[in-house]
């Protein structure tokens, strides 16, 4: 079932459909970590229906975003959010693999100041997968891998261009591997707690494109305080400050 809803009131909207990946924190996460700029080029890997494109809208409409996604289904939907918010000139989904991208799709787009992504996390296989093979392929590496993800960034950023996306912190030392190996140099990493006293359950991190060794930790993310209440900064990347 098609669902619309909006990121705050008389804010954009996003579209999502129950037999497509749901609507989750991650996205919301990651959206808040890359520095928007006026006429920044985007793409959105592994787009879905659009949420994490309109999330940055949100934040900074003078972008212009190319989304790329697997799936017919959910490209429609994106490309259907993009003329209900009237960003038809500034978003567009494309259906396509990104593992076999064709750069000639990508003309007068690439390459891009910002590639950003909110991945599947677990292997296809050594974890239940759903049934429903839409929700696999959103949901666990059956549609690409990690090292995927790196290297299409690599090939469709400009030098000096961002890398930005969330991930689990038991995958940091491949993440970190993956991106020096594709000249994409790690430079920002924040952890992400769901309490002050709990162990990171994400990781969000951005790497730069032929960047010089240096990375940056910054202080956690934390979630929730100990009573289970938002904290400010989560109440501000819900947009419900």
């Amino acid at each position: 079932m098609e669902r619309w809803e909006f990121l705050k009131p008389d804010g954009l909207r996003f579209v999502w459909d129950d037999d497509l990946f749901p609507p989750g924190l991650d996205t919301f996460l990651i959206a808040s970590m890359p520095e928007l700029k006026s006429n920044m080029r985007v793409c959105d890997l592994g787009s879905g229906t659009g949420l994490l494109s309109v999330i940055l809208f949100q934040r900074q409409p003078d972008i212009y975003i190319t989304g790329i996604e697997i799936q017919p289904e959910a490209v429609k939907l994106a490309n259907q959010c993009a003329e209900e918010n009237k960003l038809r000139n500034r978003f567009y989904t494309i259906c396509a693999d990104l593992r076999n991208l064709n750069l000639n799709n990508l003309n007068n787009i690439s390459p891009f100041d910002l590639v950003i992504t909110n991945p599947p996390y677990y292997p296809a296989a050594g974890r239940a997968s759903p049934e429903n093979i839409k929700k696999k392929i959103a949901r666990t590496e059956y549609g690409c891998n990690l090292l995927d993800l790196v290297k299409t960034a690599a090939k469709i950023l400009r030098t000096g261009g961002k890398f930005c996306l969330v991930h689990k912190p038991e995958r940091l030392t491949d993440l970190l591997y993956y991106l020096r190996a594709n000249n994409l140099e790690p430079k920002r990493l924040r952890f992400v707690n769901q309490k002050p006293d709990a162990a990171p359950s994400l990781i969000l991190l951005e790497a730069r494109r032929g960047g010089k060794p240096g990375l940056s930790v910054e202080k956690p993310l934390i979630l929730y305080h100990s009573d289970g209440s938002y904290t400010p900064e989560l109440n501000q990347i819900y947009f419900r400050d």
